[in-house]
């Protein structure tokens, strides 16, 4: 349940805002008050946010820094939450069968990506006294049984970022954490490319939580995000109905 405005007179970007996570995330923060910078590859599915909810929307490929440009610019020189959402996988893909192509489109949009935005807003956040930033990692940046090579490989590298921006940042008012989803009903492509993958991955699915609702994300990151959480920076939190408890 949203809570009625928690973040009113506060500005969010939120990545990936076009489907999912992103959406449910930018819906609830509107819902409390938020004003709302989505960002999306497709622009169709912003307008069709646009049409429900109040909010500035920027379509583009986040890997592009002019599009980077483009999200904070939106922002109008204040930035107190940050959500980097957006993400790709990888088709279970393991090391001795994935591409250069592949390895960097996934690197690209699942660390990059995210890098860039956090570098952009840490000085409009210091300048104006802090804020909040929270990346989507996965179970995946907690274990190596959950995907192919480089989606866990770059949802581990997220996991690191997280936790150094809340070390160097933390006393600068900028907190730093992420949530590690299990499985969640969203359109991101997870059919299996690769058969010795899906064999050597998919008995170990067995333990797994049931998945997730997008909103269900979106009340963790929203949390962390808010003033609630002005005492947690660094945090990897699970939000996968126990699986990592498994």
């Amino acid at each position: 349940m949203a809570t009625a405005d928690r973040f009113t007179g506060k500005t969010v970007i939120v990545t990936g805002a076009g489907s999912g996570i992103g959406r449910a995330t930018a819906l609830r923060l509107a819902a409390e008050g938020a004003t709302v910078i989505a960002a999306d590859v497709n622009q169709d599915a912003l307008d069709k946010l646009a049409a429900e909810i109040d909010i500035r929307t920027v379509a583009g490929d986040l890997t592009s820094n002019e599009v980077i440009d483009r999200v904070v610019a939106a922002a109008d020189g204040t930035v107190h939450g940050l959500a980097n959402v957006a993400g790709v996988m990888d088709g279970f893909v393991p090391a001795g069968e994935i591409d250069d192509a592949a390895w960097d489109r996934v690197m690209s949009v699942n660390v990059t990506a995210p890098m860039r935005l956090i570098r952009a807003v840490l000085p409009v956040m210091i300048a104006k006294g802090g804020g909040a930033i929270v990346n989507v990692a996965s179970e995946a940046g907690l274990r190596g049984s959950a995907a192919g090579a480089a989606y866990t490989t770059s949802k581990h590298a997220v996991i690191g970022l997280t936790r150094n921006v809340a070390v160097i940042y933390g006393k600068d008012g900028v907190r730093s954490n992420a949530v590690a989803p299990g499985g969640v009903a969203t359109n991101i492509e997870a059919k299996p490319k690769s058969e010795l993958g899906w064999e050597r991955l998919s008995p170990y699915f067995a333990n797994a939580a049931e998945t997730a609702r997008p909103e269900q994300l979106a009340a963790a990151i929203t949390w962390l995000l808010s003033d609630d959480a002005d005492n947690t920076n660094g945090v990897v939190l699970p939000s996968d109905g126990g699986w990592s408890a498994v």
